[in-house]
C-alpha cells in the first residue's frame, strides 16, 4: 500500500543551517499495517509523514501509495487516498462552519466541493450514524459550530472526517499530544476501532513509547534521519520501554533518548 524507496531531505542546503532531515529512507506498508512511528526530536518523523502527504517534496527518492507514484503530487492532490490527523485540534476542521458541513465537505474529498449539495437530508442521516459510533453525543449536534466543540470531541471528529472516504493511507501525527490523559486514551480507543472496522493501512507517529508498543501490528523508530527499529508481530507484542530503550541504545549508539520521550 505504501513504498518509501531512498528518499533524502536536506533543508538549508548549501547554508549555515543545513540540515540532513532524511537520508536514504526505505519504507514498505501491507495493506491494513498499523505502524507505529517513534523517535526523538529531530529523528525524521514528521518530515517522513510531509513527505508522504505531500506538503513537502523529496530532494531524492519514490513514494508510491496502491502502486501509483505520487511523488511529485501535491497534498490536495493526494486528498482523494490519503487522510490525515494532526496534533492540533483545530486543524483540521473548519470552526465557523457546522459539525454537518465539515463532515460534507470531508465526504467530498477530492471532488468539487460545494456545501449546499453536500449537506442532503440522506447525508444529515449517515453522518448522524456515523457520529454515534463516537458515543460523544455528536450526532444530537450536527447544526453546532464546531469551533465550541472541546479539544477531545474536535479532534474524534477530525479522526472520523480524514477516515470518512476510507483513504488508501491514514497518517495520524500525534494526534492525543494536545489532549489530557483521559481524553487521549479514548481519541486512541477510537483511532484502534475506526482502523479496525475499515481495515486502513495506518502510520501513527508519538512520542508516547507505551502507545507505541500498545497500538499497531507494527513498530518503527527513527533518529537522525534513518529507521534504526523495525518490529513487528510477537517481537512487537513482547516489547516493554525499557526493551525499547535498550534498543534504541544499541541501533544509535546513544543513551540520549530525549525528555519528551522519556516523560511520555
Amino acid at each position: 500500500m505504501l513504498t518509501v524507496s531512498s528518499v533524502d531531505k536536506t533543508f538549508f542546503p548549501g547554508t549555515a543551517n543545513e540540515r540532513r532531515a532524511l537520508t536514504e529512507v526505505d519504507l514498505h506498508l501491507e495493506q491494513g499495517d498499523f505502524v507505529t512511528v517513534i523517535g526523538s526530536n529531530g529523528a525524521g518523523k514528521s518530515t517522513l509523514l510531509n513527505i508522504i502527504s505531500g506538503d513537502l517534496a523529496p530532494d531524492d527518492g519514490t513514494v508510491t501509495i496502491a502502486g501509483r507514484d505520487v511523488t511529485r503530487l501535491k497534498d490536495h492532490q493526494r486528498a482523494s487516498f490519503v487522510g490525515r490527523v494532526f496534533q492540533d485540534p483545530m486543524a483540521g476542521t473548519a470552526p465557523h462552519l457546522s459539525i454537518q458541513e465539515n463532515m460534507a465537505i470531508a465526504d467530498r474529498r477530492g471532488t468539487g466541493r460545494w456545501l449546499r449539495a453536500g449537506v442532503t437530508r440522506a447525508k444529515k442521516r449517515r453522518f448522524a450514524e456515523e457520529l454515534a459510533a463516537l458515543e460523544l453525543g455528536l450526532e444530537h449536534r450536527l447544526t453546532a459550530k464546531v469551533g465550541l466543540l472541546s479539544g477531545g470531541q474536535r479532534q474524534a471528529l477530525t479522526l472520523l472526517m480524514a477516515s470518512l472516504k476510507r483513504p488508501k493511507l491514514l497518517l495520524l501525527d500525534e494526534h492525543t499530544a494536545a489532549l489530557d490523559p483521559k481524553t487521549a486514551a479514548k481519541v486512541l480507543e477510537l483511532s484502534d476501532r475506526i482502523v479496525a472496522e475499515n481495515e486502513l493501512t495506518t502510520m501513527m507517529v508519538t512520542h508516547n513509547m507505551k502507545d507505541a508498543i500498545v497500538h499497531g501490528n507494527r513498530l518503527i523508530m527513527m533518529y537522525d534521519g534513518n529507521i534504526v527499529i523495525d518490529v513487528s508481530g510477537e517481537e512487537k507484542k513482547k516489547l516493554t520501554v525499557p526493551d525499547l530503550l535498550d534498543l534504541f541504545s544499541k541501533v544509535s549508539g546513544s543513551d540520549e533518548a530525549d525528555d519528551k520521550m522519556l516523560l511520555s
